[in-house]
């Protein structure tokens, strides 16, 4: 393999390419896998392919992309195209929804490919998407279709993480970073992440059998946030289970435990530690203002034009659906590198999700009716970001009804 594969071994490729389908999807004898991937990451794309049919796959398609061409999309094409998604789009989601098949989207980071487009284009084109996508998405929000996010370097994402190297050489590092923080550098890569789901399940339990009322979170940048729980909550992370109770990894790599916030009970500041990349565009050195679980301010030293866009987007998206709790102690965390990547920047620290709420954070959650969810301040959007704001000095405390505080992290680590 050529180009930005020239720095791994092929069985090292191989191997990741196993973690995806066999434990970020878990893909069953006889069933249909659909692989979302860029042209240039065609050849691990083709691995993943392989691995697939070897596992017992029905079939696998590659859906692909070429982010020259969504950026040509985007600066060129008529308004009324920007704001509407073709109906045979929606149409084959649902197809291979009804069908059961599982997802794997290869990631790889360009956040200079789409500076010359205006943010509100790409947030038109999303918004259009997601609504015509929102069964889909509600069934990868509910955990009902199993899905991982795996990423790949690319030379233009490893020259804007390491800036003064040689190019081979920065490619290299994300190479390493990409496969230590995803715990696929290994030779049994399977058997590390099983050992990893099982730590995950000693804090789960202990965060849901305390149902706290409230997460308190604290750090010298200027943070000063509380984030009220609803009733019957609960924490997941690591693996999950689809909705026949076979389990999987969302993302490759994760080390986050998340809840839904109650929709109304967010208050205070939230000062961003790391850029938020979205839409391909970076959204730098922010702070949100939350009164009564409600973005009533926001600001960013740059970006702030995309950063509008993105709260703007509904209503929705004035909210939160997520909190997650995350260690500075884990693999990713040590990396100590800025990935702009917010699957990777994500998973080094605490962050928060601005949208929608997955039904799977509370109690019989997938089985409510969006009325029930609703009822039970779980906020819906048609927008689902995450944020990072967790520090080396990050405290958090959790707090229950009856005015009992207890330390939940110190120093960016877990107390518990």
């Amino acid at each position: 393999m050529e180009g930005i594969y020239e720095c791994i071994s092929e069985a090292q490729l191989k191997n990741y390419a196993q973690l995806a389908v066999q434990a970020g999807v878990n893909l069953q004898k006889n069933q249909r896998l659909i692989i979302h991937s860029d042209i240039q990451n065609a050849a691990f794309a083709r691995l993943i392919q392989t691995a697939a049919y070897e596992g017992g796959a029905s079939s696998v398609f590659i859906d692909w992309t070429d982010e020259q061409s969504t950026r040509e999309f985007y600066l060129n094409a008529a308004d009324r195209v920007i704001d509407h998604f073709p109906d045979w789009q929606a149409v084959r989601f649902k197809e291979w929804d009804d069908a059961g098949a599982a997802y794997i989207h290869i990631i790889s980071e360009n956040t200079d490919i789409f500076k010359e487009v205006a943010p509100e284009r790409i947030s038109r084109y999303q918004k259009a998407s997601r609504t015509k996508l929102e069964d889909h998405y509600a069934k990868i929000m509910s955990h009902k279709v199993r899905w991982c996010l795996v990423a790949v370097p690319s030379f233009a994402w490893a020259a804007k993480v390491f800036p003064n190297v040689h190019k081979e050489k920065a490619v290299q590092s994300l190479w390493q970073a990409v496969l230590r923080g995803s715990r696929a550098g290994g030779m049994d890569p399977i058997k590390n992440w099983k050992n990893h789901d099982c730590a995950f399940e000693l804090r789960k339990a202990f965060l849901n059998d305390s149902q706290f009322d409230a997460l308190h979170f604290t750090n010298t940048r200027g943070t000063d946030l509380v984030i009220g729980l609803p009733d019957n909550h609960i924490f997941i992370g690591g693996g999950v289970r689809d909705e026949n109770g076979i389990p999987f990894f969302p993302n490759i790599p994760t080390e986050e435990i998340f809840t839904a916030p109650h929709k109304y009970r967010v208050n205070g500041k939230l000062a961003g530690s790391k850029p938020l990349i979205y839409g391909g565009r970076v959204i730098e050195e922010f702070h949100l203002i939350f009164k009564d679980g409600r973005i009533t301010d926001y600001y960013a030293a740059r970006g702030q034009e995309v950063l509008q866009s993105l709260i703007e987007t509904d209503e929705g998206s004035h909210y939160l659906g997520e909190i997650a709790l995350v260690s500075n102690q884990s693999p990713l965390a040590r990396e100590n590198t800025l990935f702009y990547n917010t699957l990777f920047d994500e998973n080094t620290s605490c962050h928060i999700g601005i949208g929608k709420a997955s039904p799977s954070n509370i109690q019989n959650g997938s089985e409510k009716s969006k009325e029930e969810l609703k009822e039970a301040a779980l906020n819906t959007s048609i927008l689902s970001v995450n944020a990072t704001f967790g520090t080396d000095d990050m405290k958090v405390m959790g707090r229950k009804k009856n005015g009992a505080a207890e330390l939940l992290m110190k120093d960016g680590d877990f107390q518990f």
